[in-house]
């Protein structure tokens, strides 16, 4: 059992603990942030998810370094010496300290639950929304608008809030453009959405993170956001280019 501090010894091994604590918190934190760096946040979906993942990081920093930091000042300070074949002090548990490991946990899982609840509301809620048919099969994409266009690009206005209803063909897919953050399944059978709203105009890749066959890792997508009349005028190329196909049939 750990006891509280009751004398000034016991106070200082606790202030080192402490400071080795913050410290191992702060470079623990850094190196996982730079060894799992965020994707361009290129949607509005993306920011809160960033966010989010960026909190868990340091949570995750702070509670592996305050048990390592325990663990080895204990291992090191409290360790048996030589010729040392004394017991060891004993002492009973303290309540309130049981109390408080108990408690904390628990208001930390209603807290982050709270947010990642918060978090989800905002990445897949919409209105007025430009609509977006998805076909995954394998192994390409396919989209349909509502006018009638299809093509195996695609193309979005950018700062314009899109559903896409996702399909799978044949088996489970997943779609997934890494710089706008959220990702969804297409499941055989059923049609998912994913509510996406891109703020930065560019050229991307959308990728299958479903492991769905032999050549899985060729699945892959253009998708281009560009500004508003960039996409009327592609919309009117592409619905010229499908009624001039359909007259010479």
């Amino acid at each position: 059992m750990l006891k509280l501090p009751q004398t000034s010894t016991d106070r200082r091994h606790f202030i080192i603990v402490g400071v080795l604590t913050v410290v191992g918190t702060v470079v623990l934190g850094f190196f996982l942030l730079a060894i799992l760096p965020v994707k361009a946040q290129n949607s509005v979906q993306a920011e809160p998810i960033a966010w989010l993942f960026q909190v868990h990081v340091w949570l995750i920093a702070f509670l592996f370094s305050l048990v390592v930091a325990f663990m080895l000042y204990s291992l090191f300070v409290f360790r048996r010496r030589k010729n040392d074949d004394s017991d060891g002090e004993h002492f009973e548990g303290n309540t309130a300290l049981e109390i408080i490991w108990t408690v904390v946990p628990l208001v930390l899982v209603v807290v982050f639950s709270f947010i990642g609840i918060q978090t989800l509301n905002d990445t897949t809620s919409g209105g007025n929304e430009i609509q977006v048919k998805a076909t995954g099969l394998q192994w390409s994409w396919r989209f349909d608008y509502p006018n009638g266009v299809t093509s195996a690009e695609m193309v979005l206005p950018v700062d314009k809030p899109v559903l896409i209803s996702l399909e799978a063909q044949d088996v489970i897919h997943s779609f997934w453009v890494a710089e706008w953050g959220p990702k969804q399944d297409l499941v055989p059978g059923m049609t998912t959405t994913l509510h996406i709203t891109p703020n930065t105009v560019g050229e991307y890749k959308l990728r299958c993170t479903e492991l769905c066959g032999l050549s899985h890792w060729s699945m892959l997508a253009d998708v281009r956001v560009v500004p508003e009349d960039e996409y009327t005028a592609w919309m009117d190329q592409k619905l010229a280019e499908q009624n001039l196909q359909t007259v010479s049939r």
